[in-house]
């Protein structure tokens, strides 16, 4: 029988291009679902932040932040007014991730990672909707 277990977690963020590692919370929600094999859904309902999975290693937090700068530049002839790089950098990156789960745990990559990358130009409150669905 397939179950669905659904918990928000909430967080608060600092400013633009901040990371904040939820890996172990996830962990805890699906752990907290007691489902052993299915997946988990990832969302964050939020127009400019992002959900990445990837390793957590201060060098590369600083190439992606200079990859996103390159691409997406902060400073733009953009219409949309303050933050319009914010919501560019969130559609062309993502809000969401669903990754395996396995005999009750996460199925990652070796070096990967729940990452949450904050793209709007001030603190926010954030949450992240995790459903785990499953046996």
């Amino acid at each position: 029988m397939t179950k669905i277990f659904q918990q928000e977690i909430t967080f608060s963020t600092k400013g633009e291009l901040q990371f904040l590692n939820l890996t172990d919370e996830v962990k805890e929600v699906v752990k907290e679902s007691k489902i052993k094999n299915g997946l988990v859904s990832l969302f964050a309902p939020h127009a400019t932040g992002l959900i990445i999975l990837n390793e957590d290693e201060s060098g590369l937090r600083r190439d992606i932040k200079e990859f996103m700068e390159r691409i997406i530049p902060k400073e733009g002839n953009y219409i949309h007014s303050l933050n319009a790089h914010s919501h560019l950098r969130s559609l062309t990156f993502g809000v969401s991730q669903c990754i395996p789960v396995v005999n009750g745990e996460l199925k990652l990559g070796t070096w990967q990672e729940i990452l949450w990358v904050e793209v709007d130009v001030s603190a926010r409150k954030r949450k992240l909707i995790v459903t785990v669905i499953g046996d």
